[in-house]
């Protein structure tokens, strides 16, 4: 599961997720790429989810990159306990994505198989997404 070796701070603030990406929005590796087209956190779980689903299809043949990483930590407190008493304990690590940003790219497959790649890890992942291509990519 993806989450720092190492953090300033052990707890952090919600934020906001507000407006579009404002970088992480142009394919800079491969050919091809799923962008979302939500704002949402994204678990450690789920991105592990979708490179295992995207491996698995292209055979390990060609390369992926994963743009994204959970580096934001997320607290919860137990069940059933009163308001108060501070905040709770860190649970886990999220990365917070905004509309534009592109998730997963891969390269060295056919575009019918990259598709079908990055559709079944946009499957594993809470956002809706779109498909991308490199504007000068030929087949």
């Amino acid at each position: 599961m993806l989450q720092p070796k190492k953090t300033k701070f052990r707890r952090s603030q919600k934020g906001k997720m507000k407006g579009n990406a404002k970088r992480g929005y142009t394919l800079a590796f491969g050919s091809f790429g799923i962008k979302t087209l939500q704002e949402a956190w994204i678990t450690g779980r789920q991105i592990e989810a979708a490179r295992q689903a995207v491996t698995r299809h292209m055979k390990r043949e060609g390369q992926i990159w994963i743009r994204i990483f959970p580096d934001k930590p997320i607290t919860k407190k137990p069940a059933e306990v009163r308001m108060g008493k501070g905040k709770g304990a860190p649970e886990g690590f999220v990365a917070p994505v905004s509309p534009g940003r592109i998730i997963i790219e891969a390269e060295g497959v056919p575009k019918a198989i990259a598709k079908e790649a990055l559709r079944l890890a946009a499957q594993k992942l809470p956002v809706t997404t779109r498909f991308v291509v490199r504007n000068d990519y030929v087949e």
